[in-house]
């Protein structure tokens, strides 16, 4: 079997799907612009946690003229040696996006239980249903925005070197984003985080990680602010 059929057909191993159960996990998900990566590097400063490093079979790239590092930014590996993975039932969960596979293997929450962390990951809205279909309440899922559209417009606009080269883009951003917000807000089982403060939006996530998966009234507010953000990008996607 190619890759192809292998994803379509993939179903982790019990074993895992145990153990999983078992494990300390927060995921985080967040429109483009919305500071998750920043909230995840900064939280990986704490002892407590334990990255999740995502293997893809696309490969390594330039960021400002650094190059990836497989076993830093992603584990790159090639088609051949995703499809062992996927055989050996070594994978949570696999994506393909554009031509190119990305998926979570067990081995990284093995490691974060071997030394007694939180697993800690940032994932797209797809990958967190399959975690929550196999796994549930042992994942938490954390949903990062930008406290109001024009905060969000102008991080995302500091991205691009002109404002005819941000307009370009813009269109598909808001698409996306409006999507994601729209399922997320649709289920019952997203912490929203509002990084208006980063500090803050931080200490929030922190908490939400240790304690158990309960919803508080700081979760209704946050929901609303989300459900604001998703009126105002429907608003200027018009």
């Amino acid at each position: 079997m190619n890759l192809d059929q292998l994803h379509i057909n993939y179903q982790p191993d019990l074993s895992a799907i145990e153990f999983m159960k078992q494990s300390k996990i927060s995921l985080l998900v967040g429109i483009s612009g919305a500071g998750k990566d920043t909230i995840q590097s900064l939280l990986l400063n704490n002892p407590d946690y334990h990255r999740i490093i995502t293997h893809t079979t696309r490969h390594p790239r330039e960021n400002n003229g650094v190059l990836e590092k497989s076993g830093r930014e992603y584990h790159f590996v090639s088609e051949d040696e995703m499809c062992e993975l996927l055989l050996s039932h070594r994978m949570i969960e696999i994506n393909k996006f554009g031509p190119n596979y990305y998926g979570t293997s067990i081995d990284e929450f093995y490691r974060a239980s071997q030394m007694n962390k939180i697993a800690l990951g940032d994932i797209d809205i797809n990958g967190i249903d399959v975690f929550r279909e196999f796994v549930g309440d042992a994942v938490r899922a954390i949903f990062i925005v930008p406290p109001d559209f024009e905060t969000w417009h102008h991080r995302f606009g500091l991205r691009y070197t002109s404002p005819e080269e941000l307009n370009q883009v813009l269109p598909a951003r808001l698409s996306t984003a409006s999507t994601e917000l729209a399922y997320a807000l649709s289920v019952p089982y997203y912490h929203f985080i509002i990084n208006d403060d980063l500090e803050r939006a931080v200490g929030v996530v922190d908490d939400i990680a240790h304690r158990p998966d309960m919803f508080v009234r700081q979760d209704d507010e946050a929901r609303i602010v989300a459900r604001n953000l998703l009126d105002q990008i429907l608003e200027h996607s018009r």
